[in-house]
């Protein structure tokens, strides 16, 4: 604003700057109400500007908050239900997985190629070899 209007006053460069910083802001009801506040400097339209978009940010959050209160008991019953269930889910879960892990997938169609059967693999046969020390 200095080199721009050089030859203003700095009361007009200082008001000039704030007209145009105003301009600038993109929220059309901040910049409404800042505009409405007539501010003569930089500084004083900024700091007018934050205080309006806080005010408006708070008001936003603050209406959808809302308090919660038990009244009587059902609420640790319902938690204690709840625990339950999440206990029940888990231990049918852990069995699954663990069902899982003991039956392998296997092709009824493998061939050991150890004792020649079929239904397992060389890696899982049962039979004892001669060559194998215990």
């Amino acid at each position: 604003m200095s080199l721009a209007y050089a030859e203003c006053p700095q009361d007009v460069r200082d008001s000039l700057a704030a007209q145009y910083f105003v301009d600038a802001i993109r929220d059309e009801d901040t910049q409404h109400a800042t505009r409405l506040m007539d501010a003569k400097d930089l500084k004083s339209a900024l700091a007018y500007s934050m205080k309006y978009e806080a005010a408006k940010t708070v008001s936003k959050t603050s209406r959808n908050v809302r308090s919660i209160e038990v009244e009587d008991g059902t609420g640790k019953e319902k938690d204690e239900k709840f625990d339950r269930l999440l206990k029940t889910l888990k231990k049918l879960l852990n069995s699954h997985v663990a069902g899982k892990k003991n039956t392998p997938r296997r092709n009824p169609n493998v061939t050991c190629w150890k004792c020649k059967k079929k239904g397992h693999v060389q890696k899982e046969c049962q039979t004892i070899s001669p060559n194998k020390e215990n």
